[in-house]
């Protein structure tokens, strides 16, 4: 019987062991740390409540030379893709009309998921905790066949704010950050000292990581894993209280999360609980190349009803 009690102990000490190895470096606050949002109970803009004409104007004096640099991605069908995202064109020739000029017409019938393909802006919808969404939004009250009746991208509107761009890639002098690489608040701090620029509040922020290098390069390598940020430099960004965050990669986050027992969790810190929006898939490397820091940050989300995101196409004004 001591056997057994000796055993039982061992196991029970174990396994005790394994479950306190087994708790996540991160947990979602519960709602009633994170709800009503500090911009109110029901709001459903987050961050872009930021937005105003005085900020647009202010963002218009940033603008020196007038010079543009598109920050998203061609569409088609050689990007990278998750699952059973996909991006495929059907060119419709139409038939020569009747009079005399004989004018001929061509359309596309595009087959996508419209939200998630490309340069890509993640919506509150996008993302959740069980049940819950930003501002305590749940999915099972607002999500019907045709969209979601609360949160969709179609009420974020236009975003033109000051950008900064943070180049960490810059910072550890490579091209490309190493595959799994966690982007740390002291990476991004010392990165924004050696550029000599502050962040301020409404600022989008985009990260640059070198990975949209491999963008229709090696898409197998592109969607396997990343470099981005974890959940300090998550939370500490989110502290400086910026529009978004941005960065050339595909979750804005590193990925593989480095704690086996989290998924994506920068999605949640963003989008759950600090109602800030994610831009995924930039592309950074001309405004790299150019080092241009700060800039006019102006994009546009597709009204799509109820949507969860959108593919954008934003710019840098200089």
């Amino acid at each position: 019987m001591k056997r057994i009690a000796v055993g039982v102990a061992l196991v029970v000490a174990t396994l005790g062991i394994s479950a306190a190895q087994a708790d996540p470096s991160w947990s979602p606050p519960a709602e009633s740390e994170r709800c009503p949002s500090k911009w109110g109970a029901g709001d459903e803009r987050g961050s872009a409540n930021h937005m105003s004409p005085e900020r647009v104007a202010e963002t218009a004096r940033l603008i020196r030379s007038g010079e543009v640099f598109e920050l998203g991605h061609v569409l088609s069908a050689d990007m990278p893709f998750f699952g059973t995202r996909r991006f495929d064109v059907h060119t419709k020739r139409t038939y020569l009309n009747a009079p005399s000029n004989h004018r001929s017409s061509n359309e596309e019938l595009v087959i996508t998921e419209i939200g998630h393909v490309g340069t890509q802006l993640d919506g509150f919808g996008h993302q959740g905790h069980e049940n819950s969404l930003y501002n305590c939004f749940h999915i099972d009250e607002i999500a019907t066949r045709s969209g979601l009746t609360k949160l969709g991208v179609d009420g974020v509107g236009m975003i033109m704010t000051r950008g900064v761009l943070i180049d960490v890639a810059a910072l550890k002098g490579v091209e490309i950050l190493p595959d799994t690489y966690e982007i740390t608040a002291a990476d991004l701090q010392e990165a924004l000292a050696r550029q000599n620029v502050e962040l301020r509040p409404g600022d989008a922020v985009v990260i640059n990581t070198g990975w949209g290098k491999l963008w229709a390069v090696d898409n197998s390598r592109f969607v396997k894993s990343c470099p981005g940020i974890g959940v300090e430099a998550a939370e500490w960004l989110a502290e400086q209280d910026p529009i978004l965050i941005g960065s050339d990669n595909w979750p804005v986050e590193v990925a593989p999360t480095p704690d086996p027992e989290l998924s994506l969790p920068v999605h949640q810190i963003a989008l759950v609980v600090n109602g800030i929006h994610l831009l995924e898939n930039l592309k950074l490397d001309a405004l790299a190349a150019a080092k241009v820091w700060e800039f006019a940050f102006i994009m546009q989300p597709l009204k799509v009803a109820g949507g969860t995101g959108s593919t954008v196409a934003p710019v840098a004004v200089r």
